[in-house]
């Protein structure tokens, strides 16, 4: 098991109550009715009102003395391998190696088409190639950043279009050709100097140390290739960045791929009409939003997981999300629950609020847990499908890591409404780092508590659904 523990969780304090000496001084017997009004009110603005329990002080005074809350909804959970995920035209393209001490190891590549910045170039008089240069903005890096990481760059042998959804578990198509074999240690920080000019930092890969094959091949395409980039396309179909694994530590490193820095430019000279050698130049073939590319994700079987890990997620022992539950970003591992008896409620109550939290085991946050979770449903036929509570937005439907109390909470009230009164079916949920509504890749997992955890001290911080409701008379 982990090492690291759970903190005690801070009890919640009410609210500070109204100073009422100090409404001695009024004369009560005489304006009893503007008595009763002015307490009303200093009760109401008061405190500052949880969010998750928004909706009581909208009962009229009579019905909250029948307002309950309960933790006990039973709730059964465990972790299961996510399917592939959608990774094309992302905000962000992550390359990297990473063994992560619990989850064990995960390996990113990706492709990605690159275009003509001017349609109609010409190189000039016998174009001689001086590099190849594939320069890709740094974003963020998750893992140490201090870890060698080695990439290897080959040419697409497929056509990949915009208008083509194409998934993390993808098997790529490349030339034999190596183009680049390069180590590096990632530098998010420090800028370079290109012809000394400062530019923000970024990883610059040579494409022509290994051989001049791919640079001439730009340079001398034919006129008619040059014209315009719906045949360049077809001509140079793009790249594959193939991320070399590691057997310890490294990182994950996202690349910003709609920044002005992330390109390819081809440096060479030429001679003009007259002879003269044109020294110094260079030609950037752009990566933009027209350019189609996606990830490609490895976790190697989980081979290198922890027992724990491996009984549940990979030996299907479904018990063990009683104790402790996994979730992890790049279609790795989900969360699946399921509320067997929720529908019990259907006569015996009128619903109020419904928040899901789920807690981080881990105390020490060096790998720091996802920003964002996302819950989706479902249906009969197993597609997925969004809870109706998202549609309030995120500061009322949740989902945002809590770092105070190191939580996930969800208001998911409409939706357990809906499956309370039969309008829609009780169907599993799931719980999942990279939602597919969302452009962002995110590499983070978590270790959560499970429901019914065995460790001692915490019981009260398990896996739960908190409801809120009114009993009727």
């Amino acid at each position: 098991m982990m090492k690291s523990l759970l903190a005690r969780l801070l009890l919640w304090t009410d609210c500070s109550k109204p100073n009422l000496a100090q409404l001695k001084s009024f004369k009560l017997l005489v304006f009893p009715s503007l008595l009763l009004l002015f307490i009303i009110l200093i009760n109401l603005v008061a405190c500052k009102k949880d969010p998750y329990t928004l909706g009581l002080s909208l009962l009229p005074p009579t019905d909250t003395l029948s307002v309950k809350t309960t933790d006990t909804a039973s709730i059964v959970a465990y972790s299961v391998l996510q399917d592939s995920i959608r990774t094309d035209e992302t905000k962000t393209n992550i390359l990297g190696s990473f063994v992560d001490p619990v989850f064990g190891k995960t390996t990113a590549s990706f492709c990605t088409q690159m275009r003509l910045s001017s349609e109609g170039v010409d190189f000039g008089i016998n174009p001689v190639l001086d590099s190849v240069v594939l320069m890709l903005r740094y974003s963020s890096i998750y893992g140490n950043s201090d870890a060698l990481q080695n990439v290897r760059v080959y040419e697409l042998n497929e056509d990949i279009t915009v208008d083509t959804a194409y998934y993390s578990n993808r098997k790529v198509q490349y030339y034999n050709t190596l183009l680049a074999d390069y180590t590096f240690k990632p530098n998010l920080t420090d800028s370079i100097s290109i012809y000394g000019i400062k530019v923000l930092s970024h990883l610059r890969i040579n494409l022509s140390k290994q051989t001049n094959y791919f640079g001439n091949k730009i340079l001398y395409a034919p006129s008619d290739i040059l014209l315009s980039n719906t045949k360049f396309v077809k001509f140079i179909n793009g790249l594959y960045i193939q991320s070399s694994t590691v057997n310890f530590g490294g990182s994950l490193i996202s690349f910003n791929m709609s920044s002005e820095l992330t390109k390819m430019v081809v440096y060479f000279h030429s001679q003009d009409t007259t002879g003269n050698i044109r020294d110094s130049l260079h030609y950037d073939l752009v990566i933009n939003s027209l350019c189609p590319r996606f990830n490609t994700f490895d976790h190697n079987q989980y081979a290198d997981a922890i027992p724990e890990f491996k009984n549940q997620v990979l030996n299907n022992d479904t018990n063990q999300g009683k104790n402790i539950l996994f979730i992890q970003g790049l279609a790795g591992v989900k969360i699946k629950l399921h509320l067997p008896y929720i529908t019990d409620f259907s006569n015996k109550l009128a619903l109020n609020s419904a928040v899901l939290i789920l807690k981080n085991f881990e105390t020490d946050t060096t790998l720091a847990p996802p920003v964002q979770l996302s819950i989706i449903q479902e249906d009969s036929v197993g597609k997925m499908h969004t809870l109706i509570d998202e549609a309030e937005g995120s500061t009322y439907f949740g989902g945002t890591y809590i770092s105070s109390d190191r939580s996930y909470r969800f208001r998911i009230t409409r939706h357990i409404q809906q499956v309370i009164q039969g309008k829609i079916k009780n169907n599993n949920l799931f719980l999942i780092v990279n939602s597919p509504s969302s452009n962002v890749l995110l590499p983070q997992r978590m270790i959560g508590i499970g429901t019914q955890p065995n460790m001692p001290g915490f019981s009260g911080a398990r896996f739960q659904l908190q409801l809120v409701y009114t009993k009727p008379y």
